[in-house]
């Protein structure tokens, strides 16, 4: 159920600043660390000797030393030394391709021969001087998929974020689905409403009234394997909503890297990036608390749903007009899937 010939974010640097990481992505036990020159890698967490986890090492002059018996492994997988034996001819374990990049780490836990970094994706706000970002990671015990449906369907903001961000004008406006190639875009757009309390609060930030009617807008941006952006804002009506010049309006794009650990359970890499008052710090730590707590009520609803889900196996689930963006999003993932593992067979049988 996992792409395995694409990126992911695997974890961020701050992660294993200190000492190894150990993370299980898609369903591959692995270890991050600093090897050579200071540079990320990924290996399999799992030591050749005694098979004891590599995470629970540590690195020396770019090495990673097990920390069960000292034996030191190299960035590709092969033994380096281990002190008074002889251990160069031990098997190799697996290595990950991986690149630090917008403050993320990548890692690609397919067929190595395929990982080309031209193929991660750019996003708008990356290194840009513009734009602000600040965010965070959760582990959620459900499926990666009801993630990504939970993203392409904003319907339960207005029960599930019913203080922050939710408003019945979510229900009544009408959705808007569309595929365009591997790409899935749900939007929805509300005119002349009043803003929700965490609209309000970036109005006022920006310097602009908060207690006039505004144009807001979702506009949900699916991609494989599982990343969904979430452009997202306010402006003062009548003055092109969406359009509105930067002076009339608060906008932002909501960040949204999923990353499978388990068939039911992953890792969130949650956030928010805005394109007004870049340079105030306070206002993204303030930005960034109130988006964790948003998440935060995702997170127990999920988990909830997911375990549902497991208890009554046999149950049809109801689709509505609102699901079409979860709906396309799971049909490209199942094509890919299907591409992949024929390509893998075809591979195995020497074809």
């Amino acid at each position: 159920m996992f792409l395995k010939n694409t990126w992911y974010v695997g974890c961020t640097p701050n992660e294993f600043a200190d000492k190894p990481l150990g993370r299980q992505i898609c369903g591959e036990k692995m270890v991050f660390y600093r090897g050579p020159e200071g540079r990320a890698a990924a290996v399999e967490d799992f030591c050749p000797h005694r098979g004891a986890p590599l995470s629970l090492g540590y690195v020396e002059d770019g090495l990673l030393v097990c920390g069960y018996h000292g034996l030191k492994m190299d960035n590709d997988g092969k033994t380096a030394e281990m002190p008074g034996q002889r251990v160069r001819g031990f098997p190799c374990i697996k290595n990950y391709p991986v690149v630090e990049r917008y403050g993320f780490v990548w890692v690609w836990p397919g067929d190595a021969s395929k990982a080309d970094p031209e193929l991660i994706p750019v996003p708008e706000w990356a290194d840009n001087p513009d734009w602000a970002y600040g965010g965070g990671l959760y582990h959620i015990n459900c499926d990666y998929r009801l993630m990504i449906d939970n993203l392409m369907d904003l319907t339960h903001e207005t029960y599930v974020h019913s203080t922050s961000i939710g408003q019945p004008e979510i229900d009544e406006a009408p959705v808007a689905t569309e595929v365009n190639g591997e790409e899935v875009i749900t939007s929805r757009y509300m005119d002349n409403i009043t803003a929700p309390p965490f609209w309000r609060m970036a109005l006022k930030a920006n310097h602009l009234a908060d207690d006039v009617p505004v144009d807001r807008w979702q506009i949900c941006r699916f991609t494989p394997p599982s990343h969904v952006m979430i452009e997202v804002g306010v402006a003062h009506a009548g003055h092109g909503g969406y359009d509105a010049p930067d002076e009339y309006k608060a906008a932002s794009t909501v960040v949204d890297f999923i990353t499978p650990e388990t068939e039911t359970s992953h890792w969130y890499f949650w956030g928010m990036a805005r394109k007004f008052k870049p340079e105030d710090t306070n206002l993204t730590a303030q930005i960034r608390e109130g988006q964790g707590k948003i998440f935060g009520e995702d997170l127990d609803m999920l988990e909830q749903q997911q375990q549902n889900l497991l208890d009554y196996p046999d149950r049809k689930l109801l689709k509505l007009n609102i699901d079409a963006g979860g709906v396309q999003s799971r049909r490209i993932l199942d094509r890919l899937l299907k591409a992949e593992q024929e390509q893998n067979e075809s591979v195995a049988s020497g074809n």
